[in-house]
């Protein structure tokens, strides 16, 4: 009897040892941002890709909007104008500045990577937007909000499969700047999309850098090479604007399908419903969301976020695009 006593009392002491050790974990989580308050005063720094871009200030519009909301929250917004070297400068300067936050939507994937570990290094949380850096979310940055570019261009591609081309035809695709993640998971998910329809052939594809000149004169090209291509896909609203010109110039009717949905006379949504293109689907900026992650942050002086937060995209048709103008 005395032994099983002992072996009882051992058990039980394992036990509230093991009690204290998980009590003591969770005492020790600590905030991401040590200097979190609930009346503080924070400053957000946003590194942009390039301010030139109509969808990069649609982006800035909707941070400002956003943090006009939020009383304790400044933002600053530093251009990185197309360039790796001025976006890794300015990056370091924010670091320097000891921001609160790092927003950061990085022009080029691996060039950006070492100044997002600098932040990483320096405590300050790093939110990536739209455009990731080489690593991991919640190890090498502290979260991507963003949509699913490869879903997005997926949907593109079964839109052109099933709706477009379902007798099967010639298709063509523009791709951004190649060695930012989205060019790269747009045109795979393009290409997912129209398989689909065996039918239906993928004749030529070419990077367009996200710029309507570099489109016109790419696609112009590609016309004179295939001129029976029917569907063009474009990774962005400004290529497929840029399409456009060069599809009116060869004087073929050629269904263009955008991607950004941008509102606006110049925009994507205004292009559908006056039937300039068939499609463009919406690639959301993620504004509000990494502004709602930044106060849970800061100000709610949370120990941990979502890793990755996906905001839904919305297809641009004729169907609905004189719906959305103006929203």
């Amino acid at each position: 009897m005395k032994t099983i006593k002992r072996a009882s009392t051992l058990k039980a002491v394992l036990l509230a040892g093991a009690g204290l050790c998980i009590a003591g974990s969770a005492y020790a989580a600590e905030p991401l941002v040590k200097a979190c308050a609930k009346d503080g005063q924070f400053i957000i720094g946003f590194s942009q890709a390039n301010n030139a871009e109509p969808y990069r200030q649609h982006v800035n519009d909707e941070l400002e909007a956003a943090v006009k909301e939020v009383p304790g929250f400044t933002l600053q917004i530093a251009d990185g104008a197309g360039n790796v070297n001025t976006q890794t400068s300015q990056v370091d300067n924010f670091i320097t500045q000891k921001v609160d936050i790092l927003l950061i939507s990085p022009f080029e994937a691996a060039p950006l990577t070492p100044a997002v570990k600098r932040a990483m290094d320096a405590g300050i949380p790093v939110i990536e937007l739209d455009r990731k850096t080489v690593g991991d979310p919640g190890k090498d940055y502290t979260a991507f909000i963003g949509g699913d570019n490869f879903k997005i261009a997926e949907e593109a591609g079964k839109y052109t499969a099933k709706t477009l081309l379902p007798d099967g035809g010639e298709a063509a695709v523009l791709q951004g700047l190649p060695s930012s993640t989205p060019a790269v998971e747009r045109l795979n998910g393009f290409k997912e999309g129209v398989k689909g329809n065996p039918k239906v052939q993928i004749v030529a594809e070419q990077a367009a850098d996200w710029v309507p000149d570099k489109a016109q004169v790419a696609f112009a090209a590609m016309l004179q090479a295939h001129p029976d291509i029917k569907v063009l896909y474009a990774s962005n609203d400004m290529m497929a604007a840029g399409a456009l010109l060069a599809a009116k110039g060869a004087g073929k009717d050629v269904k263009i399908i955008g991607t950004d949905g941008l509102p606006g006379p110049a925009g994507g949504i205004e292009a559908v419903a006056k039937g300039d293109w068939v499609a463009t689907f919406t690639y959301p900026t993620g504004a509000k969301e990494a502004i709602e992650m930044s106060k849970k942050i800061l100000l709610d002086c949370a120990t941990e976020v979502d890793k990755t937060v996906t905001v839904e995209t919305t297809a641009i048709t004729a169907e609905n695009a004189k719906q959305l103008m103006g929203k």
